[in-house]
């Protein structure tokens, strides 16, 4: 892919003419934080011990349809891309633009889309997809106001298959605030199914993963 001229001054030093290194995953990840925090959700990218446990619901075997929401720096993507291993069709959506970039750099068996994830049913229609197997959330629910976790929740319960799977997390010192409780009874309203993991202590901060089956009408 050929580089404008915009690009390859940004990337190096204005006065040495240096490649400038890029900044790396938690660095990134830091400074998007400092500029939209609600929108971010966590200071530092989820561990590799709750991308696993967040994308167990990816199946094994056939062409699975997995959408992610709030992809950030990639370490959801990158457990999904491992376990489809090629398979199946995998939809990114991060609505950072930086990030966005660097996930498709990064990733480019998946298909970034740099997009709001409230808008997810639109996204699949314009990609000729009818329903997703699994959604794998790291969205930051608990921030959400109660009018924004209802319209990602209905975007994600819209393009789910009957027997789908929506895994979602939630840090370990947010569960007693109103949002996450908020949350979880949507989850509980909107799926047959709900089931919380054990606590993730390697993570930073510590989480724990709600697995939720068959959306209901």
């Amino acid at each position: 892919m050929t580089t404008s001229t915009a690009d390859h001054t940004a990337r190096h030093c204005p006065l040495c003419r240096r490649p400038l290194q890029e900044p790396n995953d938690y660095t990134l990840f830091l400074r998007q934080w400092v500029r939209a925090p609600a929108r971010m959700g966590a200071i530092a990218p989820s561990s590799r011990h709750l991308a696993a446990a967040v994308c167990a619901p990816v199946p094994e075997r056939g062409e699975p349809v997995v959408v992610e929401l709030g992809a950030g720096t990639g370490p959801f993507t990158a457990e999904i891309q491992r376990r489809l291993g090629g398979r199946g069709r995998h939809l990114a959506v991060e609505i950072d633009p930086l990030l966005a970039q660097r996930l498709r750099h990064r990733h480019p068996g998946a298909e970034v889309i740099q997009r709001d994830a409230v808008h997810l049913r639109r996204l699949l229609d314009e990609r000729g997809i009818e329903k997703a197997d699994v959604v794998v959330s790291g969205l930051p629910w608990a921030l959400f106001p109660s009018a924004t976790q209802h319209q990602l929740m209905d975007a994600t319960a819209a393009v789910l298959a009957p027997a789908g799977a929506f895994t979602a997390f939630t840090y370990l010192h947010a569960v007693p605030l109103s949002p996450a409780r908020r949350f979880r009874e949507l989850m509980v309203n909107r799926f047959e199914e709900v089931v919380p993991s054990r606590t993730i202590w390697r993570n930073t901060p510590p989480a724990f993963v709600l697995h939720a089956r068959r959306p209901r009408p």
